[in-house]
């Protein structure tokens, strides 16, 4: 893999990780510069607003939603030439609480937009579609 397509995948498998972890203004971060939107629903631009929709959507259980993002079919393209490359992926997110035994709770798919500003990749926009919905009582404080 390049280095452009290493840098990338780091940044969509930081999100998940961030995600999980409860850090959203570490998930922010990296919509600093970028648009972050769900099909259908009013986009929200930069840090500020991606980490207060996060803070206001997410459950947390002890400062983390108690998830697990995974991220699979991760399909990178690369424009060198123009310092900007896309991703198409799938994510499937699982959560267990107290009371709700492990199970996949939502799952879809992330197609992403990329710019270089330097030698930095960063995002400049991810659209997520939902695609299948399970029991979200614990993960979402309001609805998709």
């Amino acid at each position: 893999m390049s280095e452009s397509r290493d840098a990338i995948a780091t940044l969509i498998y930081s999100y998940a990780e961030m995600l999980d972890l409860g850090d959203f203004a570490g998930v922010a971060r990296l919509f600093e510069h970028a648009t972050y939107r769900t099909e259908g629903r009013r986009p929200h631009q930069g840090a500020d607003e991606v980490r207060q929709v996060l803070e206001q959507m997410v459950a947390v259980y002890d400062g983390r939603p108690h998830t697990k993002h995974v991220t699979t079919n991760v399909i990178i393209e690369v424009d060198e030439s123009n310092d900007s490359g896309s991703a198409r992926s799938y994510f499937t997110v699982f959560q267990a609480v107290d009371s709700f035994s492990l199970q996949p709770v939502i799952a879809g798919r992330y197609h992403d937009r990329f710019l270089r500003v330097g030698r930095t990749w960063r995002f400049s926009d991810r659209l997520i579609f939902v695609d299948l919905v399970g029991d979200l009582r614990h993960h979402l404080r309001r609805t998709l």
